[in-house]
């Protein structure tokens, strides 16, 4: 079980990676105006979100088998599943936004993105402290 815990924190610290880089990529393809830089942002956030979903996927197979093996239980648990809950959604409206600037119909400005980009931040402080300090 610790070689599938340590696998299981390598893919969620490689999906994190990906949740923290691609909203930033959005950031500056939102400010964009040069059509070569336009296109270098459209390929990067269309390879970086290719790359980051079998992380991702990877990430929760392997928790949920750690899950179903050691039994975890409580509100901590319940708490942590309903923010992993959001961080799917959150990875899955990514995906939408990689195609709304594919077809360049963006409407939001960077200021938003760069709120945006916060969310995995808080999303990754809560489960943290959740998973280790189980406080409830």
């Amino acid at each position: 079980m610790l070689w599938l815990k340590a696998f299981h924190i390598v893919f969620v610290v490689a999906w994190f990676a990906g949740l923290f880089y691609l909203p930033r990529l959005f950031v500056n393809h939102a400010m964009a105006s040069e059509p070569a830089e336009v296109a270098r942002l459209k390929l990067m956030e269309q390879k970086l979100y290719r790359f980051m979903t079998p992380l991702a996927l990877l990430a929760l197979v392997l928790g949920t088998w750690l899950w179903l093996g050691y039994g975890f239980s409580g509100g901590w648990m319940h708490a942590k599943l309903a923010l992993v809950g959001l961080l799917i959604a959150y990875h899955l409206y990514c995906g939408h936004l990689v195609k709304v600037f594919a077809v360049d119909r963006n409407t939001r400005s960077h200021k938003f993105y760069r709120f945006f980009n916060e969310a995995p931040v808080l999303i990754l402080t809560a489960v943290t402290i959740l998973v280790v300090v189980k406080p409830f």
